[in-house]
């Protein structure tokens, strides 16, 4: 008896597909975009910065003169304290905002998608209109004042009063505009969460609050740490709303580091320093995000 050698079946389509390689082809546009648009002009920017860069192109090297003036311009130090003051302010009551539309649209069973796509609707509107908009809720004869004087508490100078008022309306109109895309972040989240864990623990007698508190923030940690970071940087780089709602003012209470990078850059032509604005941005967010990831590694031990 001959036993016959069958040949190697070619692999299928579907089989090639999931080839690794593919991957890298399906990706490669993507990653020509990324490098082209964002890596080399990063790192165009940090050249910049040791430059006295100038409208017509030319340039000449200063060195670290640029990093020199930085810290010693009160300006910069007083804007760093603005956004820092308002990413306080931005970040959590956004992150508390996500994570209860999230929280409610994870235990909604009809209309969901509905309810989804109202919520994230927001985000999508741009940052102009949506500072129009609500220019004309905050003004004094605006909706919120309205409401205000009809309980004897208005009207209110949202956008014209003291630092801390003005931040803090600045930041609500950024969560309302910005929340749902963490709201998606998170949901996802909460839908990765095995049924089974929380049957277990229903049947173990836990409530509402013990469940979120000992599984869902537990198992939903690096999904918060990932939109804290995202938001984070949001934050650093607010300047749409800023530009479109306040200019910077009252008397720079609005003033935050990107607004101070366009106006050196963009008013005041000074390239170079600019450049150097926005890397001490990025060292400071990155630095922000460091702190951030040691923070949660510590809460895991």
């Amino acid at each position: 008896m001959t036993l016959q050698r069958t040949a190697p079946s070619r692999p299928t389509w579907r089989q090639r597909v999931r080839d690794p390689g593919w991957g890298v082809i399906f990706v490669l546009p993507m990653l020509v975009l990324f490098v082209i648009f964002r890596f080399v002009p990063s790192l165009g920017a940090i050249g910049m910065s040791f430059t006295d860069y100038r409208l017509s192109g030319d340039f000449s090297f200063i060195g670290a003169e640029n990093y020199s003036r930085l810290i010693e311009d009160d300006l910069f130090f007083e804007s760093l304290r603005v956004t820092l003051l308002y990413a306080v302010m931005y970040v959590p009551l956004t992150l508390v905002v996500s994570l209860g539309t999230a929280s409610m649209l994870h235990h909604v069973i009809r209309g969901r998608g509905l309810f989804r796509g109202l919520l994230f609707l927001p985000y999508v509107t741009s940052f102009v209109m949506a500072g129009i908009i609500w220019i004309w809720i905050y003004d004094s004869d605006g909706l919120v004042n309205g409401a205000l004087e009809r309980i004897g508490l208005g009207p209110l100078a949202f956008l014209s009063g003291n630092q801390a008022m003005v931040l803090g309306s600045l930041a609500v109109v950024s969560v309302w505009k910005s929340f749902g895309y963490s709201m998606l972040i998170l949901l996802a989240g909460l839908k990765n969460i095995p049924e089974d864990v929380m049957e277990a623990a229903t049947l173990d007698g836990a409530g509402a609050w013990a469940k979120f508190r000992r599984i869902t923030m537990p198992l939903l940690r690096p999904v918060v740490f990932f939109v804290v970071v995202i938001e984070t940087i949001v934050a650093f780089q607010v300047f749409d709303t800023i530009y479109v709602m306040t200019g910077g003012g009252p008397a720079r209470a609005s003033y935050g580091l990107v607004y101070m990078l366009y106006d050196q850059g963009f008013k005041f032509f000074d390239f170079g320093y600019a450049a150097t604005i926005g890397v001490m941005l990025f060292l400071v967010v990155l630095l922000i995000s460091l702190v951030q990831r040691y923070v949660l590694d510590r809460e895991n031990t």
